[in-house]
Parts: structure tokens; sequence; C-alpha cells
């Protein structure tokens, strides 16, 4: 998902942040103005919330509110590592704060894990103070750029797995490479992109393209979480194709005090596990 918003920043069509954003940012990025909000994961066979994937926005009352135009000033302004190493921290401390269940969903780039800057044990001490172990953290890599070194890539999260942290590889079908990644890393969750999932009710081409990622994820060990779920009749199908993990507006929307519970009408939906509805032939 955050990979969508830092991918914006690099389309010919998107605004480019004017200067005076670089002073807001610089602001920002060295006070308290950035805050965390958490979006539920649900697995559709127990019904319940299972983790939550850490989002980041910026002051209320600035257009770096929203996060597609802070992650644009962070890129023009040549301060895109500083920021993502700003929001793991914000999202770290306020997921031990609200105490929220299950698994934690830290959204790094490969970049930031490449960067000679980056400090491997930086992020494990901001768990430590605020109480939480790797296990409670899922890595999830948002690929924004290609990646050019696969091989040291593959050695930074098998690092991170063995100090007991899980590997989500986020958004595929977007982005550069990621069917590679998959290959290369080996990751313990795989994201699907909300381009599949949304609509899927009634497309057959996006059934048979989840029936085949999933029969891959099966193969590699890896558990799909379906992106973007916004409809009742996409859920279903979703859960009537066999994938086990979902995220969406549908099932709890990204909040500064998220849900701690599946909605009723949801979890009768979950229950009542209907499949697909007959969809148009793929030509």
């Amino acid at each position: 998902m955050l990979a969508n918003l830092i991918l914006a920043s690099y389309a010919p069509t998107a605004v480019r942040p004017p200067a005076p954003w670089c002073a807001d940012l610089a602001a920002i990025l060295a006070g308290p103005d950035l805050h965390a909000v958490f979006q539920p994961i649900v697995d559709f066979a127990d019904a319940r919330i299972v983790g939550y994937e850490g989002l980041i926005r910026g002051p209320s009352d600035s257009a770096l509110h929203s996060p597609l135009n802070l992650f644009a000033a962070a890129e023009q302004c040549q301060q895109l590592l500083a920021l993502e190493r700003a929001c793991r921290q914000v999202t770290l401390r306020r997921f031990a704060e609200l105490r929220l269940q299950g698994a934690l969903f830290l959204n790094i780039s490969p970049q930031a894990l490449l960067d000679p800057a980056f400090r491997p044990g930086e992020t494990l001490g901001w768990m430590r103070a605020a109480g939480l172990s790797p296990e409670q953290v899922v890595i999830e890599l948002t690929e924004t750029r290609p990646v050019g070194d696969y091989a040291l890539l593959r050695e930074a999260t098998a690092h991170y797995r063995d100090m007991g942290f899980r590997i989500a590889l986020d958004d595929l079908g977007e982005g550069f490479s990621n069917l590679r990644l998959w290959s290369e890393l080996r990751p313990d969750y795989v994201k699907l992109d909300k381009y599949f999932t949304q609509g899927i009710a009634s497309d057959a081409a996006k059934q048979q393209f989840v029936r085949s990622i999933q029969a891959i994820a099966h193969a590699t060990g890896a558990r799909v979480i379906a992106e973007g779920i916004e409809t009742a009749d996409d859920l279903a199908c979703l859960n009537g194709l066999g994938l086990g993990l979902g995220q969406g507006y549908h099932l709890g929307r990204p909040l500064a005090q998220p849900a701690r519970a599946l909605d009723e009408g949801v979890t009768a939906a979950l229950a009542a596990f209907s499949p697909c509805h007959a969809a148009h032939p793929w030509p």
C-alpha cells in the first residue's frame, strides 16, 4: 500500500511539491508532527483481526497531512530515507502504546535496508524501548524503485529473519520486479495489489490470476493478503477462492484508534462462505 503512495510521486502527472514544502518537511522531521494510523489485517477462517499495517499521516493542518504529498515532498527534498526512519520510530512507539494485538506490518523500502547510512540495530533498539519483540513485527518491503542488488537484499532480509522478524512483500502486481523479489526472498506474506481484488467478484481473469498466485504461494510457503477489499461481494469471492487474509476499507479503515474486532456484518459474511458470482468468460 505504501509503495503505491511513493510510486505516485515519480509519475509524470504527479504534482511536484513547492519549495516551501522542504522547510515544512524539515520541521516535521524535527518535531512530533508525524502520526501513525493502523489498518486491520483479517484472518478469514477465524473472522478475527490478526495484525495491523502501520501507516503515517503528517500534521492535520498542513498539505503534508496527505501521505501522497508527504512522500512526494520527501523525494523532491532528498529526505525520503529520513522520513522512512521517522515513520518507523513513530509507528513502533504508537503500536506499543495502543497495546494492539497481533502483528505490526512495518513498511521499509529495500533502498532503506541497503543504504550505507542504514543503522541495522536502530529499529531493534526502538522496539526494545517500546517493549516489542521481533516476533511481533513483519517487515513489509515496499518496492519504490528497481532493486539493484538482489543478493545483498536477500542477505539483509535473512539477517532480520534470524532475529525473529517475518517478511512481507507489498503490492504484488504493482511496481518493478516484485515477482523476482518473491522468488529471491521467499517472504512469509505476499500482499496482493488492490488492482486484482477490486471488482474480482465479476472478473474471471482476475479470479484466475488469484488462483495462480495462490498456487505459487502454497508452493513457496507464503500466505497471500488481499489488499483493497472495499465491497462485500469482493470479500465473499476472495474468501471463496481460498485466500486466508485480507485488508481494506470493508474490513476496517486506517485509524489512529483502530478497530479491535470485526463488524458483525463482516463476521457473518465470512461465516456464510459464498463463492464468486458467475463471471464473464475470459476471452
